[in-house]
């Protein structure tokens, strides 16, 4: 089992900052790979970046130089660092982390944090 704490959302104008953080607790020498993903009312949940336990990363291409996903794993929490912020990017953002065991995957979810982009 993964516990997974987010926080750092919040309210900012178009071309602010924000640093979402998601720490982790419990089996976290099982996670393979931690990411964010986001879902604005009315879509389907979306996958905005990961990182992997080698410290790989991949970007949704819409959030690519702008959007940092990085770790700390003396703190075991995953940030997502977001500036030039856009309307579009209004959402809540959920950390995921993946832990695979063999042929099976198990996914984790946070509760969400509710990022709001003014124009």
């Amino acid at each position: 089992q993964v516990q997974l704490v987010e926080s750092g959302g919040g309210l900012v104008q178009a071309g602010g900052s924000l640093r979402l953080s998601c720490a982790a607790s419990g089996s976290i020498f099982s996670i393979k790979i931690m990411s964010w993903y986001r879902q604005a009312p009315g879509k389907q949940r979306e996958l905005v970046a990961a990182i992997t336990s080698d410290g790989d990363t991949n970007y949704k291409d819409s959030v690519k130089n702008r959007f940092t996903i990085s770790r700390d794993n003396a703190k075991n929490t995953v940030y997502l660092q977001m500036n030039s912020l856009k309307p579009e990017d209004t959402a809540v953002y959920y950390c995921n982390s993946r832990v695979i065991l063999g042929s099976s995957n198990y996914d984790y979810w946070g509760q969400g944090t509710q990022v709001t982009v003014s124009s």
